[in-house]
């Protein structure tokens, strides 16, 4: 660096670049420059700041705890490019609509833009309208969220998730047979999709599948793993079984205490250490997952992005491509 522009930076911060002024900090740190404090609050005073919610679900579940660090990671890695991040990252044990709401509007409080992953429902609704009608946009995570408000979405196709786990119970069942289909919560938009996909695809392709009717596990592991074993018990034919929605542990903890059986097709949602393993030992055949790293910078991205153009801008959408694995691929 020049003198004459660390002193600029020093004594007219206004008149340097901002991507100057943080080289310029850059080598002050690795000099150990005594006019370093000085340098510092140039290069702060020049940065935008950003304030982003987020809202997840129960901590406990891998999933969940997973995205909460890659989407912390995300905004740590934005730190020192010209904007400062002040990200806020909320679990919710409680998932009633009563209390998503008030954790929502609470954070709208010291939050620019927000996302959050919920079931859709009235309640939910309106708090999104409270806070848009505020000027912070809303974004949903994950699952699609509606209200009167135009929100914006970060997530993946799920109807192209259902269809495309329909494909494969269609070139990997060795005989048409019955498909039981598990879904955490009917009002979680993402997995009604994936449940329209799925039955697209056979209604289109190949009817001599029999389709049951969706179990809905409410997000437990223990109802999942109940629900499975009853299944299992009462359809000794089933061909497969695809776990659209959570409590997916419970489910393979299930299929795990079954005789395995190799024509037997399970298809699961999303990759961390437990479907790992299951897809490894044979348990699952195939997993559809969220790209994790891309979701997290997305998600950022699209905050950053709606706080910048403001409420009246409209919701931004965002659909990532999904991710495939299979026992070979991992």
């Amino acid at each position: 660096m020049s003198v004459s522009t660390v002193n600029r930076v020093l004594n007219q911060p206004d008149s340097v670049r901002q991507a100057t002024r943080e080289r310029v900090m850059g080598a002050a740190q690795d000099i150990g420059f005594y006019g370093l404090g000085a340098i510092r609050h140039a290069v702060r005073a020049g940065r935008q700041t950003h304030r982003l919610g987020v809202l997840l679900q129960q901590k406990a579940r891998r999933f969940y705890s997973d995205l909460g660090q890659a989407i912390t990671n995300a905004a740590a890695s934005l730190q020192g490019s010209g904007q400062d991040i002040e990200l806020t990252l909320v679990y919710l044990d409680d998932l009633s609509p009563h209390h998503v709401a008030e954790r929502l509007i609470a954070l709208s409080e010291t939050c620019d833009a927000l996302a959050l992953v919920a079931a859709q429902h009235p309640i939910v609704a309106d708090a999104i309208d409270a806070v848009c009608e505020r000027g912070i946009p809303v974004a949903g995570l994950i699952a699609p969220l509606y209200a009167q408000s135009n929100i914006g979405f970060v997530g993946i196709d799920n109807w192209k998730v259902g269809r495309t786990a329909a494909w494969a119970f269609d070139k990997m069942a060795r005989q048409p047979g019955k498909i039981g289909i598990l879904v955490g919560n009917h009002r979680y938009r993402n997995q009604e999709l994936n449940e329209s996909g799925f039955r697209s695809y056979f209604r289109e392709h190949n009817c001599t599948f029999t389709l049951l009717e969706p179990l809905s596990t409410y997000e437990s592991a223990a109802a999942a793993r109940e629900l499975v074993e009853t299944l299992l018990a009462n359809e000794p034919d089933l061909t497969g079984l695809f776990i659209s929605g959570g409590g997916i542990t419970g489910a393979l903890a299930a299929l795990r205490d079954t005789p395995k059986r190799e024509d037997f097709v399970a298809i699961g949602y999303e990759l961390f250490s437990e479907t790992r393993a299951a897809l490894i030992d044979g348990t699952l055949t195939m997993a559809i997952s969220h790209p994790m790293d891309a979701l997290a910078r997305e998600t950022i991205a699209t905050l950053i992005s709606a706080k910048q153009a403001g409420a009246a801008a409209g919701g931004q959408r965002v659909a990532l491509g999904f991710e495939i694995y299979t026992s070979e691929n991992i």
